[in-house]
């Protein structure tokens, strides 16, 4: 095989012309049989004209090897000895654009050779030569084997290791195959690894990127070789890699006129990667770590002390000042650390942790210049997080919090008596004891806590004292990282703390946005620990920052966010206003085109509906109607996908319409009673219909550039929701013309015969649409439902699908999802088959949709049929149903290509019939229609 040929091809594969790609593609597929061609592709890889192609003949054989894999996960014999033998030869030469793809191949034929089979014995023997033989290691330089990339083949020998190999296995032990790497390469390496240390750590003012890049690989093999398991070989030469890790760390400055150049950034990775490696010691090898645990904590101190710079850091360094916060959090966490860390609390409080929470003039300025940047930096930006940090964060700032609270969960020493409680002892009464002696308290309540209150409130007094308020603000991040302290102490206690503390912001005559914002959020932190008699201040105090207006050139759109989520947290928790109209009003009168807060604000919107029930219900025609006038502003002039803002408006309205068929009354014995529902529920229904027009009978809306009705497929599932409200308000047929009925549900038929959001949690709404169309039909006879009429002109005389032909289509596919789907589906079969007025005129749409049904029920009966399941009954029944209107058409259906298929079909049947309740026929109704069809 010529190569020359396959470079050809391959550099053609990169041509901005599809034809030539595609044509060059197919003929190297053609090629990939030739037992030849994976060796050309590493010629290539590793000598080709340019970089395009040696990065495109290593993509691939990346995909080549991919494809060598077996089902059961072996390696294919495609893949031959002398191949992973030049394939190793490649990688320790190539460059680092190629090395970056080609070691993927490698990891391919690792996983399924060395790691599953524990096979290519002579690969770590080999891996190891080459180490020691490679550029910088052997000193000559000429060497063609490069030390970076034998450390890169090496970091991906050890990558699945990093991971237990069977999670079945309660206590795993070492692989022998780790145990060997540890023995054969590891450890001679970190000999090696301590002199390069010294080397990098003696150039104070410079670093050598080639270094560098060698320290950080190195400790990336060490963090995967002991994130699960520790190799015996490796626990003894712990505290001279602990030694050399913390000298790493100490190398790192967090002066933020230090010059982030690349080698200095490649140094500060392999600083971050050290704490992990910590991380790893401490919460998965504390047995041979302890030892090393007051080195670890010194330096881990000399890092946090830098969080006083936090506003100044640049990305990774707060990354690593993160991971430190987090290395004191699992000492605390595992064994007795916290006596090792309880020294340097005072430290750890005053000097790292506090000044990480602050306002400090980085915040206050981005706060001042886009306050809605800030928040989305700093808080969440969804109502379900909205009363926590991002989880996506890692910030110092989160880690600082994190830690304060493990602080304020550990236990000091026991109580003892003192000369002064003798005397108070005395006085008990005969046989009461002092509870509290010998009891140990948390350091919540010893320390952080007298810490934290040393800081003054802000009041109308020292409102203009910058100091004190950043300083509150580090004390409200104190507050909310304490919720699972104060959720063990007496309800006493904590109404003290917010009466005191955190309600007296909301008074204040001054407004201070980011302070209230962050009183918000720790109050939906202790939501769940709050006293039942303090929620109705706390509410009242929420309520007023979620009406809050913004304040001149400051935005208040964080306070009313964090405002959002602290009262769905209240909610959550089983609080009930006192009056839900003003909360109401108060959401919908803020829903604009401000898309992120509108959408959290139809959220909470949907969860006071959900929490209020009957209590919201009373209100719903008056605020359905508000809430559409809202939403209708926010749709879209053209056939869009719709904002965040529009969804969540309809999810809400969808939320509502459930509430008030929920509500409606069982005996509508009084009249009042009677005459208000009817007037609510036909506010309802043209409320809905109007916001449905909107959205689907635009003009814009109706002729796509093939000249059909293209509505924007947006909400679906809460449109039938709403649609379904329609159709119950409908009370005769001037309130269907009135309503547009027909036309809403013939786009909507349009649209579910498009349906692709099949989930378990979707799709209800639909089905329960599909049985009222048929009641709504057979009440008042619904225009264009069985047959649609002609198009006027200029349009073509082709008859467009009718309503029931789009129900079909949609009914026909959802027979072959996921199995409740299945169930409602098949439980529309007979509906739309027998119910509706067929005439000799429509039979044909009726023959058309027995044939749709029964393929669909078939085929999906052939998928489950090797074993009874609850799905038979369903699928067999569906199938009997279409049977009975059309036995030829069927007969053939079943037989076409399967001989044998009505066999099939009624030896299942008849398993129905004699099996037990589990699988059998449970109705009179279902024993009936098999009957028709036996006899």
């Amino acid at each position: 095989m010529e190569v020359a040929q396959i470079a050809q091809l391959l550099s053609e594969t990169l041509s901005p012309n599809s034809n030539v790609v595609r044509a060059a593609s197919e003929a190297l597929e053609r090629l990939s049989v030739w037992p030849d061609f994976p060796f050309s592709l590493l010629s290539i890889a590793a000598g080709g004209e340019n970089q395009g192609q040696k990065v495109a003949a290593a993509t691939y054989l990346k995909n080549f090897t991919r494809r060598s894999i077996n089902d059961d996960g072996t390696l294919s014999s495609k893949v031959s000895k002398e191949f992973k033998d030049q394939l190793m030869r490649a990688l320790l030469q190539v460059e680092p654009a190629v090395l970056k793809v080609l070691v993927e191949a490698f990891r391919v034929i690792v996983a399924a050779e060395f790691v599953k089979q524990d096979s290519w014995p002579e690969l770590v023997p080999d891996l190891r030569s080459a180490i020691q033989n490679s550029n910088l290691i052997s000193n000559n330089a000429d060497c063609q084997w490069k030390t970076i990339n034998a450390l890169t083949v090496l970091h991906a020998l050890l990558r699945p290791f990093q991971y237990f190999l069977n999670p079945k296995v309660a206590k795993e032990s070492v692989s022998p195959q780790l145990e060997l790497i540890a023995k054969e390469v590891l450890v001679p390496l970190l000999s090696l690894f301590h002199h390069l240390v010294e080397k990098a750590l003696a150039t104070h003012d410079r670093t050598e990127m080639e270094m560098e890049k060698i320290l950080l690989t190195v400790c990336k093999c060490i963090y995967f070789a002991v994130r699960s398991h520790m190799p015996s070989t490796l626990a003894p030469v712990l505290p001279s890699l602990c030694r050399d890790l913390i000298a790493i760390l100490g190398s790192l400055s967090f002066d933020c006129a230090v010059n982030m150049e690349d080698g200095y950034l490649v140094r500060l990775k392999t600083g971050k990667r050290s704490l992990l490696i910590f991380c790893a010691f401490i919460s998965r090898h504390r047995k041979h770590s302890d030892k090393l645990m007051p080195d670890i904590i010194n330096c881990v101190l000399n890092i946090l002390k830098y969080s006083r710079n936090i506003s100044e850091l640049d990305f990774l360094s707060d990354r690593v000042v993160s991971l430190a916060f987090d290395v004191i959090s699992h000492i605390m966490e595992t064994g007795p650390g916290w006596r090792l860390v309880s020294p340097h609390f005072t430290f750890l409080l005053d000097t790292a942790i506090f000044p990480a929470l602050v306002m400090n003039e980085k915040d206050s300025a981005e706060w001042e210049e886009d306050a809605d940047e800030y928040i989305r930096k700093n808080l969440p930006s969804d109502l379900e997080e909205i009363s926590g940090w991002r989880e996506d964060l890692f910030t110092a700032r989160k880690s600082a919090i994190n830690l304060l609270g493990v602080i304020s969960m550990s236990k000091g020493p026991p109580v003892g008596t003192s000369s002064s409680g003798s005397s108070a002892s005395s006085k008990r009464k005969k046989g009461e004891k002092d509870k509290r002696y010998g009891q140990r308290r948390f350091m919540g309540e010893l320390f952080v806590l007298p810490f934290l209150s040393k800081f003054p409130i802000p009041s109308d007094a020292n409102a203009s004292q910058t100091r004190i308020l950043n300083d509150y603000y580090g004390v409200l991040m104190a507050y909310g990282g304490l919720q699972d302290f104060l959720r063990e102490q007496e309800p006493g206690y904590i109404t003290s703390l917010v009466c005191t503390r955190v309600l007296p912001l909301y008074k204040m005559s001054v407004c201070l946005p980011y302070l209230v914002a962050s009183a918000n959020w720790v109050l939906g932190e202790l939501a769940p620990c709050l006293p039942e008699e303090m929620s109705a201040d706390v509410y009242s105090s929420l309520l007023k920052a979620l009406a809050m207006p913004d304040k001149e050139d400051t935005s208040c759109y964080p306070v009313r966010v964090s405002a959002a989520g602290a009262i769905a947290k209240l909610l959550e928790n089983d609080y009930a206003p006192p009056e839900w109209l003003p909360l109401l009003e108060v959401v919908i009168g803020r829903i604009s085109n401000r898309d992120e807060e509108s959408s959290i604000l139809c959220q909470l919107l949907s969860s006071i509906v959900e929490a209020g029930d009957e209590n919201v219900a009373f209100h719903i025609p008056y605020i359905v109607s508000s809430l559409v006038g809202a939403i209708s502003k926010l749709i879209p002039a053209n056939p869009e996908p719709w904002s965040q803002v529009v969804e969540q408006g309809f999810a809400a309205l969808a939320v509502m319409a459930q509430s008030w068929e929920n509500f409606m009354p069982e005996e509508l014995e009084q009249n009042e009673l009677s005459e208000k529902w009817a007037s609510g529920r036909a506010t309802v229904g043209r409320a809905f219909s109007a916001l449905l027009q909107q959205a689907w009978l635009s003009p814009v809306h109706q002729l796509d550039q093939e000249g059909e009705a293209s509505p924007p497929p947006s909400c679906i599932e809460d449109a039938s929701t709403l649609l379904l409200s329609v159709m119950l308000s409908v009370t005769g047929s001037n309130v269907l013309l009135e309503l547009k009925v027909s036309e809403l549900l013939l786009v909507w038929a349009d649209l579910i015969a498009d349906w692709h959001a099949w989930e378990e949690t979707e799709d209800l709404s639909v089905f329960n649409c599909i049985k009222e169309v048929v009641n709504l039909h057979s009440k008042y006879g619904l225009e264009n439902f069985l047959v649609r009429r002609m198009p006027s002109p200029p349009a073509p005389p082709v008859p467009e699908r009718s309503i029931i032909e789009g129900i079909g289509v949609f009914v026909s596919e959802a027979i072959l999802q996921y199995p409740s789907a299945t169930w409602r589906a098949c439980s529309m079969v007979h509906l739309l088959l027998h119910v509706p007025s067929y005439s000799s005129e429509t039979d044909g749409v009726k023959q058309s949709l027995a044939i749709a049904f029964s393929r669909g029920a078939f085929s999906r009966f052939r998928e489950i049929r090797s074993k009874p399941c609850s799905l038979w009954k369903p699928l067999l029944l569906a199938i009997s149903s279409c049977y009975l209107c059309y036995p030829h058409v069927v007969e053939g259906i079943l037989e076409k290509g399967e001989g044998g298929g009505c066999a099939i079909w009624a030896s299942a049947l008849g398993f129905l019939l004699t099996s037990s309740c589990q699988y059998g026929l449970s109705a009179t109704s279902e024993i009936k229609l098999i009957g028709l069809i036996v006899f």
